[in-house]
């Protein structure tokens, strides 16, 4: 029986419905948990002010080089910014699988998440070579920005000392004193669990999201390509 609604699945197991059941109150119990924490993130106070009008390279609608202030990237009444930090180095000839597979995910919805709020990615590598990567990926949403001539990724935690490129994300507001830092994803920097790895940014990444509904998981030994 099930004690939680009406439905049931045809011919399923009594022994199916109350592993199902336990199963649905730790879902409940999670998305009771997912908002306690959600709220706690809200909930921030202020945090830093923005420590400089950081400059970045941006390609215009002419493939011209133009410079863009980190303040000019909150469009219209839109108070908050998301800057995601992708992993794509001045020296390396292709960028994270990881950061790409989360690109590939956003790029089909980001203009819902404009609506309310302002997104963009951000690389170490000049900006005609993100773009052409971009190209290449059909991310014609997602507003790409190059990080190469400033210090935004070391100083926002998306980028080591030694120049290791990190997937960061930081969320910034507009507020009365200015433009401050409201969040970043400061899991990356604590210790993974054996087999979980970061899990930062996977509340924004549909891939593993969906794996996490199906009998083999996520798995510990496949990741995604650039192509397959």
């Amino acid at each position: 029986m099930n004690k939680y609604h009406d439905k049931t699945f045809p011919n399923e197991s009594s022994e199916y419905r109350e592993a199902r059941n336990r199963l649905l109150e730790a879902e409940i119990n999670l998305r009771r948990q997912t908002e306690e924490v959600a709220d706690l993130r809200r909930n921030l106070p202020l945090g830093g002010v923005l420590k400089e009008d950081y400059v970045f390279d941006e390609l215009d609608l002419e493939g011209k080089i133009k410079k863009t202030k980190l303040s000019e990237l909150f469009s219209g009444e839109k108070n908050t910014l998301i800057i995601y930090s992708f992993m794509y180095g001045p020296n390396e000839k292709s960028p994270c699988v990881m950061c790409n597979s989360i690109i590939d995910g956003l790029n089909g919805m980001i203009f819902h998440a404009n609506q309310r709020t302002n997104f963009v990615m951000t690389a170490k590598a000049p900006i005609n070579k993100i773009n052409d990567w971009g190209k290449s990926r059909d991310w014609k949403n997602v507003r790409i920005l190059s990080s190469f001539n400033n210090t935004y990724n070391t100083d926002y935690f998306g980028e080591d000392e030694k120049g290791f490129q990190l997937p960061m994300l930081n969320v910034f507001q507009k507020t009365a004193k200015g433009i401050t830092h409201f969040y970043g994803t400061e899991l990356l920097y604590t210790s993974a669990i054996e087999g979980q790895n970061s899990r930062h940014v996977d509340s924004i990444w549909p891939l593993w999201n969906l794996f996490d509904l199906i009998p083999e998981g996520r798995g510990t030994d496949w990741y995604p390509r650039h192509n397959y």
